[in-house]
């Protein structure tokens, strides 16, 4: 059993981690699904590229999401490192340092979220590119844009494996969060492991991303209301 981390403020960075987890789910649900999944029809160029020159700033408010939800993951993972250092510090170092290449990725990765707000602004050196080309870059970034977001959960699915053995060992945390995480990063690595060697079956394996959803809400939703316990 590991000792309950010390410090006056232990329950205050669980609190605030917890509150930033929610954040984090919130805001990627909301560019994932209501945004991206809303505007981008895949296959379809010129539907897509009119869908966000309508909702040119809903499509622009996605991106200020994810910025939201990848600087809130880049102080939960120095939160978590320092709630569960005292489990096992190195394994604590490598679920903060795999989170923090995953944020990584995800950051540059924005940058195809942005390529065709560029790319259908109109801008007077895109003339040389006919209307149908410019929708098809713009298509194909969003679709690089969902390439390099699988890239970056194949890192957080080992964060999430790494957290998932910590909380499972550590005495302060239910060990069902601990199985609910490593399920979460599991999850992870099927979906995005599928996505690159058989891309035609993605879509049969979506249904496993129901165990991030699951693992990460309570994990957050407990560091909310509880925090850090007492040891087990």
């Amino acid at each position: 059993m590991a000792p309950r981390p010390e410090g006056p403020s232990t329950d205050t960075y669980a609190r605030a981690a917890g509150i930033l987890y929610l954040i984090i789910i919130v805001c990627a649900l909301f560019s994932e699904v209501v945004v991206r999944s809303g505007l981008v029809i895949p296959g379809d160029a010129a539907a897509t590229a009119s869908n966000i020159s309508r909702s040119e700033f809903l499509f622009r408010f996605g991106l200020v999401s994810d910025v939201v939800a990848f600087l809130s993951d880049v102080v939960v993972a120095v939160l978590l490192y320092v709630l569960l250092r005292p489990v096992n510090r190195v394994f604590s170092l490598a679920a903060a340092g795999f989170r923090l290449t995953g944020t990584a990725i995800y950051g540059v990765n924005l940058l195809n979220h942005l390529a065709p707000l560029l790319l259908l602004g109109g801008s007077d050196y895109l003339g040389v590119f006919d209307p149908g080309q410019v929708e098809a870059l713009a298509l194909f970034f969003l679709e690089l844009h969902g390439n390099g977001y699988d890239l970056g959960l194949v890192f957080f699915g080992f964060h999430c494996l790494a957290v998932g053995y910590l909380l499972y060992k550590s005495g302060f945390f239910p060990m069902i969060l601990g199985v609910l995480m490593v399920l979460a990063g599991a999850a992870y690595l099927i979906g995005s492991g599928t996505l690159f060697l058989f891309p035609d079956r993605a879509d049969a394996v979506a249904f496993v991303y129901v165990a991030p959803l699951i693992g990460e809400l309570a994990f957050g939703l407990w560091l909310v209301i509880r925090g850090v316990r007492a040891p087990l």
